[in-house]
């Protein structure tokens, strides 16, 4: 099979997972999904005498760089925006009593938002992209070694973060103590 078929045949099978990659770590917005994917199967095409075997997980690891691009000329834009005194976000925020009361998991992701870029990258990689520890390796650009080690560790500190700041159960001993100070979210 000549690298060009070898490219297509990557293509077909796996853009839609790309594309979920992508839109995961983005939110959902749809043109900027578009462009890191296109961005994404482009550097696919020029390497396309590097796609190993089993390419996902490469294609993965160039996902990665590829939103690691994209945010930052996001941030730029951003900047530029909040400098003319266009900051759209401040109109778009939404209060929400409780941080269960619309999201029961919205907890789990707060404490996942709290970890490092890295500590989510490897934890999203296995729980989202259902990645075995040598296809994390391959996409992390490390020995299996080390991202199982990253990961032991990404997953001690969710945990951590849950442990601390996780949903509220009220217990015998609390329903009579006096109440707390609020703690907003923003």
């Amino acid at each position: 099979m000549s690298n060009d078929e070898i490219f297509a045949a990557a293509y077909r099978e796996h853009y839609w997972a790309v594309s979920r990659y992508v839109a995961r770590r983005l939110g959902g917005r749809a043109g900027e999904v578009e462009e890191v994917v296109a961005e994404v199967f482009t550097v696919a095409w020029r390497r396309r005498a590097d796609l190993p075997g089993s390419p996902l997980p490469w294609l993965y690891g160039v996902a990665r760089n590829c939103l690691a691009n994209a945010v930052r000329g996001y941030g730029r834009r951003r900047r530029l925006v909040d400098r003319l005194g266009n900051d759209e976000t401040a109109h778009g925020r939404q209060i929400v009593a409780s941080p269960d009361a619309e999201n029961p998991g919205a907890w789990v992701h707060d404490a996942l938002a709290r970890l490092s870029e890295a500590d989510q990258e490897v934890l999203r990689l296995t729980a989202w992209e259902e990645l075995d520890i040598d296809e994390v390796a391959v996409a992390l650009g490390c020995g299996s070694r080390a991202a199982s080690m990253r990961l032991h560790r990404a997953r001690r500190r969710l945990r951590a973060e849950i442990d601390r700041s996780g949903p509220l159960r009220p217990t015998a001993s609390s329903a009579d103590a006096t109440p707390s100070k609020e703690h907003g979210h923003g």
